[in-house]
């Protein structure tokens, strides 16, 4: 298969980074483009020193960029930014496939986005015709569309985790508690004094407790799978590693047991190639998945009768954000799947 022309919105982000990482990699696909403002002139590897053997373009303005030249651009632009620049690519190459990392396109219905994000949205054709990203669920959408608004990590992590339960009604969708723990380069790469090391270094803090932006998102998805609207209960934290994130979910049953959990769990993801059910005792962890495009999965019996446990663990910028990004691009370009996301975990 011939090679396709890739740009890169906010590649000095370690999103956006990590999408050059494997995409340097990928078989069919050609880094062409790179944007960062703020660092335009210089190198990737002036910015991240890990890329000095690669031979990748300058980094420059997105007004800069020729994306009438591109088959694909990748975007890992903070939220709120992203609406009117790829409105504008879109614009100027109505026939780019493009890959949003941000969350400007996930929510569906305008009147949550602007409940949640705080402004009006501002590219409503565009908000209607994005696709959610969701691979293992929206496959078919996802290989004919032109806008793919890629999830966030934890309602990767969670919705992997309980939506095939909340179909096959397994479980209680309005008593879902979801305690997220996701390393630091989840809150993303800016300058913040809550993120630096001496903040961060052996503590674990919660964070943005009843009011993160992800709730809507876990709540529209397993709201599809159960047929209604829904309210999760969902706290994130910040744990003091750079990469990876583990999501426990606890649910109540609707006269399932946690085997029938496990089976609904092993049938929904038998043929996934990134998807993984432990088995029964196993406890998922996230050096299990570091720097891979893997999701492992555990379900375990609570004390408490009716109730179950389900645990996820991912790597926050790999299955959580860039590397769903390109399973979608090799859904949209008709490569395998699999094409430039095998990699293995990094352990220890």
């Amino acid at each position: 298969m011939s090679s396709k022309k890739i740009g890169i919105l906010g590649a000095s982000g370690y999103t956006g980074a990590d999408a050059v990482r494997l995409l340097a990699r990928h078989p069919n696909a050609e880094i062409v483009a790179l944007t960062a403002n703020t660092h335009a002139g210089k190198s990737m590897g002036d910015v991240f020193p890990h890329f000095f053997m690669l031979d990748l373009p300058k980094l420059v303005e997105w007004e800069k960029v020729d994306w009438s030249k591109l088959d694909a651009v990748f975007c890992g632009l903070p939220h709120g930014t992203t609406q009117e620049i790829i409105a504008a690519v879109l614009e100027a190459n109505p026939k780019i496939k493009v890959l949003d990392m941000s969350a400007d396109f996930r929510l569906r219905d305008k009147n949550t986005y602007a409940q949640w994000y705080g402004h009006e949205h501002r590219a409503l054709e565009l908000q209607g015709e994005a696709v959610y990203g969701l691979t293992e669920f929206y496959r078919e959408k996802i290989a004919s569309a032109r806008l793919v608004a890629c999830p966030g990590c934890y309602p990767t992590a969670a919705l992997l985790a309980l939506v095939p339960l909340a179909k096959a009604k397994l479980i209680d969708v309005d008593d879902l508690v979801i305690d997220a723990k996701s390393g630091v380069t989840g809150a993303g790469r800016g300058l913040k004094q809550s993120t630096l090391f001496s903040e961060v270094g052996e503590g674990l803090s919660p964070y943005s407790v009843g009011t993160h932006r992800h709730a809507p998102e876990i709540e529209q998805e397993i709201g599809v799978a159960a047929g209604h609207a829904v309210t999760v209960n969902f706290t994130p934290h910040l744990i003091p590693m750079a990469r990876g994130e583990l999501c426990t979910s606890y649910v109540k049953l609707n006269g399932a047991t946690p085997d029938d959990l496990r089976t609904a769990l092993e049938k929904a993801y038998g043929n996934e190639p990134f998807v993984r059910v432990a088995n029964k005792g196993v406890m998922p962890q996230t050096q299990n998945v570091r720097g891979s495009n893997y999701v492992q999965i555990g379900v375990f019996p609570d004390r408490i009768k009716n109730r179950a446990i389900v645990i996820s663990v991912l790597d926050n910028l790999v299955k959580g954000s860039a590397g769903q990004a390109i399973q979608n691009m090799n859904l949209m370009f008709g490569f395998p799947e699999t094409a430039g996301l095998e990699q293995i975990a990094l352990f220890p």
